[in-house]
């Protein structure tokens, strides 16, 4: 493994953590970064070249899915969950020497503790298991029809900030012959590395903050979990805290690491 060095979030962990089910085993870059909500939609976007493509689809009542489709042909794509956040930050790949990447971002749920039970399998198992099937089949599914795109897996990662880097986590594990990687910045506690880990194994990517220790615990406890059991795992620490301006700065290296050029 290599290392490199409160929110909404964390508060609803407490409350999830005291529940029953709680018990089961369920390049440097520093800035002045601000602290705030897990998942920031008002940040400012970059000027782009891509396009950006939303389409609901037919899953849970409607759920919309934005795509941003790179100037070039893609030569990578990544899933992401909070899409309606994550999917604009493709802008900042384009002026950079990273692959063209595409990014396919499923729309997160308002409702907090929902999005939790869609992010976490120890939750709601149903409810994570529905949006599993979604994610993993009827999207890249759309994505394959609408765009074209259909990239095997070492072109493929799963990404995730907070939340939904639990959800990135658990996919990537169950999913390793579609994801070839995982992207998980500052991950929740609501999943935890199962007790047998599968035989095989994405790469992943780790980031989290020198400000925020709570989810820099859960990153570093992925990391080394991973690495004993073999994965290639790079856990990064640096300064900053939970928000949208720490994660979007670390997804170009997170793109350079996977797929080079």
């Amino acid at each position: 493994m290599r290392t490199t060095r409160t929110s909404g979030d964390l508060r609803l962990y407490r409350i999830l953590l005291r529940a029953p089910f709680a018990g089961r085993t369920v390049i440097d870059i520093t800035h002045l970064l601000r602290s705030g909500s897990a998942v920031d939609d008002q940040l400012s976007e970059p000027s782009v070249s891509g396009d950006f493509v939303t389409e609901t689809l037919n899953y849970d009542g409607g759920r919309q899915v934005t795509v941003y489709v790179p100037p070039d042909p893609p030569e990578a794509v990544v899933f992401a969950g909070d899409g309606q956040v994550i999917s604009r930050w493709g802008g900042l790949l384009e002026t950079l020497d990273v692959p063209s990447t595409m990014i396919v971002g499923v729309h997160r749920l308002a409702d907090e503790m929902l999005r939790l039970h869609e992010y976490s399998p120890g939750f709601d198992p149903d409810r994570f298991a529905a949006h599993e099937t979604f994610f993993v089949d009827d999207v890249r599914r759309w994505v394959s029809s609408r765009f074209g795109t259909a990239l095997p897996a070492d072109r493929t990662a799963v990404f995730g900030v907070s939340a939904s880097g639990e959800l990135a986590l658990a996919l990537g594990l169950r999913h390793p012959d579609v994801y070839g990687a995982v992207f998980c910045a500052s991950p929740g506690a609501g999943y935890q590395p199962p007790t047998a880990m599968p035989c095989s194994l994405p790469r992943a990517y780790l980031v989290a903050g020198t400000l925020e220790p709570f989810f820099m615990a859960n990153a570093k406890r992925w990391a080394a979990v991973l690495s004993d059991a073999g994965a290639d795992v790079v856990m990064r620490e640096r300064t900053g805290s939970h928000g949208d301006a720490f994660w979007q700065e670390e997804l170009p290296l997170m793109v350079a690491w996977a797929f080079g050029r």
